[in-house]
Formats: C-alpha cells, structure tokens, sequence
C-alpha cells in the first residue's frame, strides 16, 4: 500500500492541468512495473502446519421434506367448515460451490444433511421451505461417485454442484379436497432427501509444483520462499501429505507452490510412497525440479524424475519447468554443478535453500516462467472445460 501511494504522489507531480486520468494510471502502472520478491520473515515458533487434506469420502444427505397436515377447520357455528391442512416445506439441497477462499478438504465433514422442511400445519399454514447448505471447496475439486464416475469438475470460482435433493414437502387434505371427496383424511409424509456417497478430491493445488527426490531439500526450500512450515528432517519420506505456500511479490502478486512428497526410481511400481500424489501436479502451470548436488551423477534425478512422470501421465514431463540445484554451500557442489549443466539442455538454476543462497533470483525466474505460460494454460483448461461440456 506504502508503494502505491508513493508512486500516486510522483504521478500527481508530474500532473499537468489538461492531463487525462488516464496518463496518471499509465504513470502509476509504469512506477509499479518493476517489482521484487518478497522473501518471508523468519518463522516465529515452531509449530508445524496442520497437514493437507486433499482427499475425503462424504456421506451426502438432502434435507427431507416437511410432512403434510391433516386437519378440519373448526369455527364457531360453522358444522362442516371443511379440510385446511397445510402442505409441508421442501427440504434444502446439499451444494458443493468452488471457491477461492478455499486451498484445503480439512474443513469438510464425513456427513453432511441438508436442513428438514417444516411440517404443514392447521389453518392452511403451509410449511417453510429450508434453505440449501452450502459447502465450499477449493478451486479443482472433483467429485465422483463410489464406482469412480466422475460427477463434476469444480474448477473456476462459482462452479457448484448439488450433492443432495432436498425432498418435496408431503400434501396436506386440503390438496386432496375435491367435488367427490368433501372431506378428505389423507395426508403425505414428505420425501426423504437423496442420499449420495461421494469422493471428493482435490487435484489443483498450485501455480508451481516442486517435484525431487526425498531429502532433495523441496520442504526447506519451500520454508524459505513461503511462509508455509512443512517438516524438516534429517531422514527420506519427512514429507508424507503435500503442503501449499504462497510466494509473493512487492507489487502484491502471489505465487501458490505445492510440495509434493519424494518420488523414487520405481515409484511407479508403488515403491517409496508411491506417485499417487502426482495427481497434484497435472494441472499446475510450471514444475520446479530439485536436484540434490550431493550427489556424484545430480543428473540422473532429473531423467528419472522425467521418467515417473511419464509413467504416470504421458506428456506431464513436458510443462514448463526450471531446473534447481540445491546445496550448492557443499563442498562437493561445484563439481556436480558442472557435471549437471553438462547433461541437461535447461538453464540450471544454483541454490541453497538451508543457508538462503540465489533464493530471490529464483523466485525471479519463477514468476517470469509463470507469466509466460499461464494464460497460455488457462486457455487449455477453457477449451478441455468446454469440450467435456
């Protein structure tokens, strides 16, 4: 905000009295075009983040609808007044709605009712009709049913689906009165709600996805450029359940990174944790490949890493990605730079992410790399969005 204000006071300087708004938004969007990264201050405390939840089975029920009223009307000197039994409410729809607000399933209840209609009652009082639950899940939820059909793809802000129908309200007599039948004593129950078992999963997560193998330094790297506080430790597999941070800029543009827990050679046969968390990544923008420079031969992560991700998806290994040697402060490192720059066609980008070497030159490059191909991917999205509807 202090940056705005200042380049507004240089643009109204150099304000002259036939000058349009438009010149002094032109000025002030010409002093706001160089920004730098903002790397976060140093973490107070030490607890950990609570993990990500990217994957829960929800019992869905709609609200029931609100039983119908059997009732005769009775009036001071009136014999037969005749039915005026109300019909029941209708009960309230259960709504998955995408929203941004969102970035995690932890919130999302194993059950989930829609709220019951009101019965009918005497007098033709009809009953209310209940309002829909809403529930919010992050942009890029799925929801599918039990037998892996897919019911909806949640992916930009807005998009809902309904979970659960409510039921309808039950009728009371007075819906049943009739020439033939003058009074009438019958009355419906209302209808159950729908019932649904659902999956609902998560596969959007970032804007960039950090992809190495375990100890690859991906969770310190991701405490040092976000405020996010994955687990750092000395052993493989620290990272068991992705974690999200967000990067940001002085210009207050922010960059979502995911880190993804270590894939190993074989991680397709299910060794290691497996690559089930991959699907993560398959719609992320730009892929970070870290490579760990302790390593004699620091290329063959990479080629393998390209490797399980073919497996997994073909064509997932060509997004856009930048290569990112970490530890560059060992003593080892310099020789296993060389060694990597000279076995991959991509510029290598020299790090240390423990001790905050060339970490906001690469938060440079991953924003540039970003801007270049984000709307360039949004458009895919559109297109394969308008080709399933």
């Amino acid at each position: 905000m202090k940056t705005f204000v200042t380049c507004a006071r240089l643009a109204l300087t150099s304000w002259k009295p036939n000058a349009s708004r438009e010149f002094i938004r032109k000025t002030v969007k010409a002093r706001l075009s160089t920004y730098k990264p903002l790397l976060p201050e140093s973490n107070k405390g030490t607890t950990e983040a609570k993990y990500f939840v990217d994957y829960k089975e929800v019992e869905v029920f709609g609200g029931d609808g609100g039983d119908g009223c059997m009732s005769f009307a009775k009036y001071p000197h009136v014999e037969f007044a005749g039915p005026d039994g109300g019909d029941g409410g209708n009960g309230g729809h259960v709504i998955f709605i995408a929203s941004n607000m969102k970035k995690s399933l932890n919130k999302l209840e194993s059950t989930v009712k829609g709220i019951r209609g009101i019965d009918g009652t005497s007098r033709n009082c009809h009953g209310a009709t209940m309002t829909h639950t809403y529930i919010q899940v992050p942009l890029g939820t799925v929801i599918s049913s039990t037998n892996g059909q897919e019911l909806a793809n949640l992916e930009c802000d807005g998009d809902y689906y309904v979970g659960g129908r409510g039921g309808a309200g039950g009728r009371g007599n007075k819906f049943f009165l009739s020439n033939e039948n003058r009074a009438p004593t019958v009355a419906e129950k209302g209808a159950k709600g729908e019932y649904q078992h659902l999956r609902v999963e998560l596969r959007t997560m970032a804007n960039v996805g950090l992809i190495g193998f375990p100890n690859a330094g991906k969770s310190t790297l991701l405490r040092s450029i976000t405020r996010a506080k994955p687990k750092v430790a000395a052993y493989p597999f620290t990272t068991r359940n992705p974690f999200v941070g967000i990067m940001e800029f002085s210009d207050h543009v922010q960059i979502t990174v995911a880190d993804i827990p270590g894939l190993i050679t074989g991680a397709h046969k299910n060794m290691g944790l497996g690559f089930s968390f991959l699907q993560h990544i398959q719609r992320c923008t730009c892929l970070l490949y870290v490579i760990d420079l302790s390593y004699t031969e620091p290329w063959t992560q990479y080629k393998a890493l390209q490797y399980e991700l073919e497996q997994y998806k073909e064509g997932l290994s060509t997004r856009p990605c930048l290569i990112v040697a970490n530890k560059v402060d060992l003593s080892v490192a310099k020789q296993n730079l060389d060694v990597l720059k000279a076995h991959v066609d991509l510029p290598v980008l020299a790090i240390s992410a423990a001790k905050k070497i060339g970490l906001e030159e690469l938060m440079m490059e991953i924003r540039q790399l970003y801007e270049r191909h984000a709307s360039k991917a949004d458009k895919e999205k559109t297109e394969e969005r308008n080709k399933v509807s």
